[in-house]
C-alpha cells in the first residue's frame, strides 16, 4: 500500500511533532507533504522526504501568519493520485487536501482549526483585530467547512478533539490516543527502588515546579505565572512562542525561562520536578503523560484532554476555574498532598507505542475496506 503523510508546516517541535514520527514508525517509506519547511528549526523532519508547496518558494513563507489565506490553495495543489492511502495530520488547513476516489484520505484531527473555532476569541480578542480580519475568516471559515469534508474518514486524538468535531464539521470520528513514545524509552530506564530516581525524588521534595509548552496565548501560561508571582514558588518554563517576551516582564524572579530543550535536556527536568503544571485546555496534551512517565503528578485546569489522562487524586489534581485564585488554591492543596510514583508511571504506560500502534493500524484496515 502506497501512502502518503500531509501536515500543515514543519517549522516548529511540539506534541504534533512527536505524532508524525509514530506515523514515520509505522510508514517509514511514506513521504511528508507540508506547505513550508524550517529545516534549520526542525531537525526531526530530516527522517522524511519531505515535499513542499509553492509556498516554500515566497518570501518570509516561514511567518505562516501572514499567509492564511493561501492555505485553501496550498493543500488544493498537491497531488496524490499515486498514493493508495493519503493521512492528514492537521488542526488547520492540511485535511483540506483533494483526492481521488480510489485514493482513501484519513484525518488524524489534532482539533479543527481552533483560531476559527474553539480558540476564536482567544485569537481575535483585539477589537481592531477582529474588525479587520472578518472578511479573511468569513472565507476561511467557509473553506474550513467545505474541507472539512473531504476526508473520507476521521480518527481524533481525544475524546475533547472528538467532540469538537462533530460541533464544528458535523462528523463522526473513532478516537486513538497519541502515543508518549518519545520520552517511553527513556522512563523504562528509570526504574522506582533505582538508588538515583530515589535521589531525585527526594530533591523533588525541595525543588521546582515545572511548564512545558509553547508559549502562544491559548496555554494560559501567563496565569501560571500570575499565581506562581503570588506563591513566591519555583517555576521553571520550558518552551517558545509569541508571548515570551511578554511573560519574561510579567514573571517575578522565582520564575525561570529556560527555552527550547533537546529531549535529553527536557528529562533532567522532569525527573527533578515536584510537578507538571498545565494551565489551559489542551486538545489532548502530551506532556502531562510525558511528566507522568517519570512519576510526577501534574496540577491542571478541569477541561480538555486533560481529563482524559490524569486520575485525580492519584496521578494529580484540577483546579476548577481558569483564575489565579483557582490555581493557586489547587497549589496549595497539592503541597499538602502525596502521590505514589508508581501509579503516574502506570497510567503514563497506558499511552504506549504498541497501543498506539495497535489501534491506529485497526482504524486504518476498518476505514480503508
Amino acid at each position: 500500500m502506497r501512502v502518503a503523510l500531509v501536515y500543515d508546516r514543519v517549522n516548529k517541535w511540539g506534541g504534533a511533532e512527536r505524532v508524525l514520527l509514530a506515523l514515520h514508525k509505522l510508514f517509514p517509506d511514506a513521504p511528508l507533504y507540508t506547505s513550508v519547511y524550517d529545516k534549520k528549526k526542525t531537525p526531526w523532519a530530516s527522517v522524511f522526504n519531505v515535499r513542499t508547496s509553492f509556498l516554500q518558494r515566497l518570501p518570509f513563507a516561514m511567518n505562516h501568519e501572514l499567509f492564511a489565506v493561501l492555505m485553501p490553495l496550498v493543500f488544493e495543489s498537491f497531488d496524490f493520485d499515486e498514493y493508495d492511502l493519503v493521512i492528514s495530520v492537521t488542526s488547520e488547513a492540511a485535511k483540506g487536501i483533494i483526492t481521488k476516489p480510489k485514493t482513501k484520505h484519513i484525518c488524524y484531527c489534532l482539533t479543527p482549526t481552533r483560531y476559527l473555532w474553539s480558540g476564536y476569541d482567544e485569537y481575535f480578542k483585539n477589537p481592531v483585530l477582529r474588525l479587520l480580519s472578518k472578511p479573511v475568516v468569513w472565507y476561511l471559515k467557509f473553506w474550513d467547512k467545505i474541507a472539512a469534508q473531504r476526508p473520507d474518514a476521521y480518527i481524533a486524538i481525544s475524546k475533547e478533539v472528538q467532540g469538537r468535531i462533530k460541533k464544528y464539521y458535523g462528523r463522526e470520528s473513532t478516537v486513538v490516543y497519541p502515543p508518549v513514545e518519545a520520552f517511553s524509552l527513556l522512563a523504562s530506564s528509570v526504574q522506582l527502588g533505582n538508588k538515583k530516581l530515589d535521589a531525585d525524588l527526594l530533591d523533588a521534595e525541595r525543588s521546582y515546579f515545572l511548564i512545558v509548552s509553547r508559549l502562544v496565548p491559548y496555554k494560559k501560561i501567563d496565569l501560571a505565572i500570575k499565581a506562581f508571582n503570588e506563591l513566591k514558588l519555583p517555576l521553571k518554563i520550558i518552551g517558545t512562542g509569541s508571548e515570551t517576551g511578554s511573560l519574561k516582564r510579567i514573571a517575578k524572579s522565582n520564575i525561570e525561562f529556560l527555552g527550547n530543550l533537546t529531549d535529553k535536556e527536557l528529562v533532567g527536568y522532569y525527573r527533578a520536578c515536584r510537578a507538571l503544571v498545565f494551565p489551559g485546555i489542551e486538545d489532548f496534551g502530551l506532556t502531562i503523560l510525558e511528566a507522568q512517565s517519570f512519576g510526577k503528578p501534574v496540577i491542571a485546569f478541569r477541561a480538555g484532554g486533560s481529563l482524559e489522562t490524569i486520575i485525580e487524586g492519584k496521578t494529580g489534581i484540577f483546579f476548577n476555574e481558569p483564575n489565579i485564585e483557582s490555581l493557586t488554591k489547587a497549589i496549595k492543596q497539592f503541597n499538602n498532598m502525596k502521590f505514589d510514583p508508581k501509579d503516574c508511571i502506570e497510567q503514563a504506560s497506558k499511552f504506549s507505542f504498541e497501543m498506539f500502534k495497535k489501534q491506529f493500524m485497526s482504524a486504518i484496515n476498518n476505514i480503508a475496506i
